[in-house]
């Protein structure tokens, strides 16, 4: 069964940063694209960040590039999503998920749709 927990949500002011993880177990790390998602009260969900081992490729979202950086562990089957320099407007609940296919992360970007398998998510809250 393949689960997915992410952690290191938080309250923190802006301009902060946080170190937010995905836990990954029942799947080979290799196989699989893993991707950040985030949804904030009343929008949209936003596709922030994937990659994909296998292919040696990250895209980020326009409105996090240069922020936020994304990184693997396959040793301990592990993903992160570093966020600096943190803005109110990053506030959401932040969910990584994985996709069946490692190629679902293009270097345009990557879809919801794709992906198989959710973490609960995780709150960032980022005051002003």
């Amino acid at each position: 069964e393949v689960q997915l927990v992410e952690s290191g949500g938080g309250l923190v002011q802006a301009g902060g940063s946080l170190r937010l993880s995905c836990a990954a177990s029942g799947f080979t790390f290799d196989n699989y694209a893993i991707g950040w998602f985030r949804q904030a009260p009343g929008k949209a969900r936003e596709a922030v960040s994937c990659i994909s081992s296998r292919l040696g490729r990250t895209y980020y979202a326009d409105s996090v590039k240069g922020r936020f950086t994304i990184s693997s562990d396959s040793a301990k089957n592990t993903w992160s999503l570093q966020v600096n320099s943190l803005k109110p407007e990053d506030t959401a609940v932040y969910y990584c998920a994985a996709a069946l296919r490692y190629s679902y992360c293009s270097a345009y970007g990557f879809s919801s749709r794709d992906y198989d398998y959710w973490g609960q998510g995780t709150q960032v809250t980022v005051s002003s």
